[in-house]
């Protein structure tokens, strides 16, 4: 099979753990940030996580340099338009973005300006290139949570228009649901799709939560439901999406080995789990990787990656139009 040529659909991918090394470079330069080195291979190193982290913690560092040069409208517009033109280069069809506007105001930019700056980068590449793709808004656990209001205010005006939908992300807590009940309740309000990291560090029990509570729609990660049942008929009765990044959950120590990953179980039992590549510079992978390593290690067939497939397009948050049109290239 030419895992390169099969059209694509990554729904978990994030802005600030999947730019080029040589984008750093260059943008450092531009804002005068001192970097160790200007070797794109040393750059890379820093922001490529080990195939095994000793714990999520390890993993999540690697963003540290991304975000110092993600400070100015130009910069987070320049990493939007590659990160798209780099999906769109190996047959992704259709690309959600995530990331969170509030670690982007260091140098003074709006929550509204930066948002802008994504989505503009994207429009750019949706016109050269055969991919759609939408933006998701993420808030992180270790931000105050006073700081989520403003960011959905500001893409507000971006809903139905580049952005689409609000997401909790970072170091997962066991029953961590519970704070966030009132913001995603306003995000829902206001007309944002949800979906929430749970279940990769923290137990089932955060994605029965995360469903129950928060209203997600789709969960990422979620490996944790297969140690919990009633979490796992959750996701199954309420077709709740869920995001493998499989990859990224060993990296993290979510799952010890990739043979060991029950992407395959949940997509035989019927639950509607896709493939994503989660951070492609951190976990140094991109969607065809991706896809290759599933396929060969689960010895899935034609059909399955045709199934899992039609699940990405159902459970993404695009528009009918842009739905039928992604159903057209399987």
């Amino acid at each position: 099979m030419n895992y390169f040529d099969l059209p694509k659909i990554d729904l978990h991918c994030h802005l600030d753990g999947s730019l080029r090394p040589q984008t750093v470079i260059d943008l450092a330069a531009e804002q005068n940030i001192e970097l160790p080195s200007t070797d794109a291979e040393v750059i890379k190193e820093m922001m490529v996580a080990p195939e095994t982290c000793p714990n999520l913690q390890e993993y999540l560092d690697r963003f540290a340099l991304p975000i110092k040069v993600m400070q100015t409208a130009e910069g987070i517009e320049r990493i939007s338009f590659e990160l798209f033109e780099d999906a769109a280069k190996e047959n992704v069809k259709y690309l959600e973005v995530r990331f969170a506007p509030h670690l982007h105001i260091q140098q003074g930019l709006s929550h509204e300006q930066i948002i802008e700056s994504a989505v503009k980068g994207m429009k750019r590449a949706e016109a050269l290139y055969d991919i759609k793709g939408n933006y998701i808004l993420s808030a992180v656990k270790f931000l105050p949570s006073d700081t989520i209001p403003p960011v959905l205010d500001a893409g507000e005006k971006f809903l139905g228009n580049g952005v689409v939908a609000f997401d909790l992300a970072g170091s997962e807590l066991d029953n961590f649901a519970h704070d966030y009940v009132t913001y995603t309740q306003y995000a829902r309000d206001k007309g944002y799709r949800i979906t929430i990291h749970a279940g990769e560090q923290g137990c089932g029990q955060n994605v029965y939560d995360a469903i129950e509570l928060l209203g997600a729609e789709r969960i990422g990660h979620g490996v944790a439901i297969k140690d919990h049942e009633q979490a796992y008929q959750r996701v199954k009765q309420d077709v709740v999406g869920l995001e493998a990044c499989p990859s990224s959950n060993v990296q993290t120590k979510a799952i010890p080995e990739l043979k060991l990953h029950p992407l395959k179980e949940f997509h035989k039992d019927g639950l509607p789990v896709t493939i994503n590549t989660d951070n492609r510079t951190v976990s140094n992978t991109t969607m065809t990787q991706e896809v290759e390593k599933v396929m060969e290690l689960f010895d899935l067939t034609a059909e399955d990656y045709a199934q899992i497939y039609r699940a990405s397009v159902e459970q993404c948050f695009a528009s009918d139009e842009v739905k039928q049109k992604l159903m057209q290239y399987i």
